[in-house]
């Protein structure tokens, strides 16, 4: 596969990727317009704000205070309007309130010395406020003998204070109307967008225009993979000793074939710098890995649909496992050569091997599970064992529980096979048995969660450098 194709078909997917992420934006932002807005404005819902301070304020809220000729966006209404609705009657001891936008240099200087909170976090789900204190002694004077506000409202029962937003960088402030101590309201705040609807259209029909882009470069691309897997391609002849145990079986165990050839000599201090010499390997297989992502959700609709995998999609996909397969058994999946990895999709006169065969015909009807509810037992076992999962989940400071990070068995053997090498001169062949099992198990999961082969995978290590022969596994 020539060069070019693999950077189209690369360029096609961040593009589709780009317009799958902007289709679901667009989508989201105009079924939330359709159905959270209350009279034309979306709100957060009923807010508590409490203080024993003079006056509760936000934080500054500067919306482009020195703008340009040709920022139009920014003009008087253009950013929509901010609705303040206020109830001072559902405090435990009901006050007059007051409530005021104005520029935040005016709030600073008239709230100079005053002790007052400014909200630093907002969680709606609970409703919880978190504030920043500023502490002062001065009495300050009451807030609506102030010119300053550019709007403002004051109650003792229910109210609104609505403001069509203009540039500046502005302050909102919740106070009593006599400036006493101790605030306490209830909060409703929303804003009216008219530009939402358009542009959240706008984000819509411009991410169905790159998915359609990058899904035909992607298809364009791809044409040139299948052709070249056709190539003959001279196969990788293992080292002949005293034990094989690396002779091609004749009839596979499952679809997805993983091989890999132990080199006989390997150098006891290369490992410790092939995560170095890997890294352009690393940053291909970045973008390799969003082109298999993108074309494996193509191949999701093209099975449901046709019940069957596009050829040239299912050699590309194959050609990304396969080039992942070669860097991990030359870095640190199995240290298990120090043969540098081709930068190919195709197969190759290498030590390490991956193979899959294409299926015919596929269930339209697994398309739809296989890949997250058949696959979970798979995704715990190689949690388990990949990534070590399990040893990464405590109780957070905030007491819940989140992944803290952990080593898996794979990443403890390879580390032990590279220390024993970098002392004894050898790499512990049952280690490599092992690990090869514990890869070619990964593998088999990934292929049939990319949808590449009905049957499930089963549920043993198939140790040793060549896939072991053995009856098909079940088709589900």
């Amino acid at each position: 596969m020539r060069a070019g194709r693999i950077v189209m078909m690369i360029v096609g997917s961040v593009l589709a990727l780009a317009g799958f992420a902007m289709v679901v934006g667009g989508g989201a932002a105009i079924v939330g317009y359709a159905t959270q807005r209350d009279d034309g404005f979306f709100t957060t819902g009923d807010l508590r704000l409490a203080s024993p301070t003079y006056a509760i304020t936000s934080d500054h809220i500067d919306l482009d205070s020195d703008p340009g000729p040709g920022d139009w966006l920014i003009d008087r209404g253009a950013l929509g309007t901010v609705r303040l609705e206020v109830d001072a009657a559902a405090a435990a001891e009901p006050a007059e309130v007051f409530v005021g936008i104005g520029p935040s240099d005016d709030v600073d200087a008239y709230l100079d010395g005053v002790g007052h909170d400014r909200v630093r976090d907002v969680d709606l789900s609970p409703d919880r406020v978190t504030y920043r204190r500023s502490p002062g002694e001065r009495t300050p004077t009451p807030p609506g003998d102030e010119t300053f506000w550019v709007a403002s409202v004051t109650t003792d029962a229910t109210d609104a204070l609505e403001w069509e937003v203009e540039s500046g960088d502005w302050t909102i402030v919740v106070m009593n109307a006599d400036a006493s101590r101790g605030v306490d309201v209830d909060t409703d705040v929303g804003i009216q967008l008219d530009w939402f609807l358009p542009a959240a259209i706008g984000l819509l029909v411009g991410g169905l225009a790159l998915l359609a882009g990058g899904t035909a470069l992607i298809v364009a691309g791809s044409r040139g993979v299948s052709r070249a897997t056709e190539e003959p391609v001279t196969a990788f002849a293992p080292p002949v000793g005293p034990r094989t145990g690396d002779e091609q079986p004749a009839r596979p165990a499952y679809p997805l074939q993983l091989t890999g050839h132990l080199d006989a000599e390997l150098s006891r201090g290369l490992w410790l710098v092939k995560w170095l010499l890997a890294i352009p390997h690393y940053i291909v297989l970045v973008f390799l890995w969003i082109a298999f992502v993108v074309s494996t959700i193509i191949v999701f609709f093209a099975v449901l649909f046709t019940g069957r995998y596009p050829r040239a999609l299912f050699d590309f996909n194959v050609g990304v496992l396969r080039w992942s397969w070669r860097v991990g058994f030359y870095s640190f999946s199995a240290l298990g050569t120090d043969r540098y990895p081709p930068f190919s999709l195709q197969p190759a006169d290498y030590p390490a091997e991956l193979t899959v065969t294409y299926p015919a015909q596929l269930s339209r009807g697994l398309v739809l599970v296989k890949w997250w509810l058949l696959a979970l037992p798979h995704y715990v076992v190689i949690g388990l064992f990949g990534t070590g999962w399990w040893l990464g989940w405590g109780d957070t400071e905030r007491g819940e529980w989140a992944r803290n990070g952990g080593f898996g068995l794979l990443g403890v053997l390879v580390v032990i096979a590279g220390v024993v090498l970098l002392v004894r001169g050898r790499y512990p062949r049952g280690i490599f048995d092992l690990v090869m099992g514990l890869n070619r198990w990964t593998y088999r999961v990934a292929a049939y969660a990319a949808l590449m082969t009905d049957e499930y995978p089963p549920f043993r290590l198939d140790q040793g450098g060549a896939d072991a022969a053995g009856p098909a596994a079940p088709r589900l």
